[in-house]
C-alpha cells in the first residue's frame, strides 16, 4: 500500500504502467508464499521443542513467545529464529514503508498549492496511522522484547497488533469518506442535545 501512494504521488503519470494487474497479483503472491514458507519454518522447529512441564500457555492464543516459554528444551536456536525472521518480516517491510513515506512526505512539501498538499497527505494518513499502530506494537513483541516486560503488556501487545489494528483499519480508511464523517458528526451532534 505504500508503494501504491509512492507511485502515485511521486510518479502519477507512470502509475497505470507500475500498478498493474500482473504486479499486484505477483505481488499477492510472493507475500503469500513468503508467509506459507515462513509457517512452515516456525511449525518444523517449535515441533522440535519438548515440553515437560505445564501445557498451559498465559495467553490468548498460541503465540512463539508464550510458547517457548513454556518448553523444557534449549531454546536458544527458536530464539535466534524469531530474531532472524523479524528482521525479514518486520524490519525490512518498516525500511521500505519509511522510505517510500520518506519520499512521499518530500514530494508533497514540493506541491505548491495548500489544497494539493492537503490531499495528498489525506491519501497516505490513514494508512500511515494503521501501519504505525501494528508495526510499533510487532516491534514492542518481536524485534525489541524487553526480559522483564509483565505477561499482560505481552498480551496487550499482541492483542493491538492481531485483534485492535484489523478492527481500527475499517474505520480509519473510512473516515475519508464524506458520507460517513457526516454521518458520524450528525450522530455525535444527536447525542448532545
Amino acid at each position: 500500500m505504500s508503494y501504491d501512494r509512492y507511485v502515485a504521488i511521486c510518479n502519477p503519470l507512470r502509475y497505470t504502467s507500475i500498478i498493474t494487474s500482473e504486479f499486484c497479483v505477483k505481488s499477492v503472491v510472493l507475500s503469500w508464499v513468503l508467509c506459507f514458507i515462513v509457517s512452515v519454518i516456525v511449525t518444523i522447529t517449535l515441533s522440535k521443542l519438548s515440553f515437560c512441564a505445564t501445557n498451559i500457555i498465559d495467553h490468548f492464543f498460541c503465540d512463539i513467545v508464550p510458547l517457548v516459554e513454556i518448553s523444557c528444551s534449549d531454546a536458544f536456536i527458536v530464539h535466534l529464529e524469531i530474531y532472524l525472521l523479524s528482521i525479514a518480516l518486520v524490519i525490512a517491510p518498516s525500511t521500505i514503508i519509511i522510505k517510500c513515506y520518506v519520499c512521499i512526505i518530500v514530494n508533497i512539501l514540493r506541491i505548491s498549492s495548500s489544497t494539493g498538499r492537503q490531499k495528498a497527505f489525506s491519501t497516505c494518513s490513514s494508512h500511515l496511522i494503521v501501519v504505525s499502530i501494528f508495526y510499533w506494537t510487532l516491534f514492542s513483541v518481536y524485534v525489541f522484547p524487553t526480559k522483564g516486560q509483565s505477561s499482560t503488556i505481552s498480551k496487550i501487545l499482541s492483542l493491538l497488533y492481531t485483534v485492535f489494528t484489523p478492527l481500527l483499519n475499517p474505520v480509519i480508511y473510512s473516515l475519508r469518506n464524506k458520507d460517513i464523517r457526516k454521518a458520524i458528526q450528525g450522530t455525535f451532534y444527536l447525542h448532545r442535545t
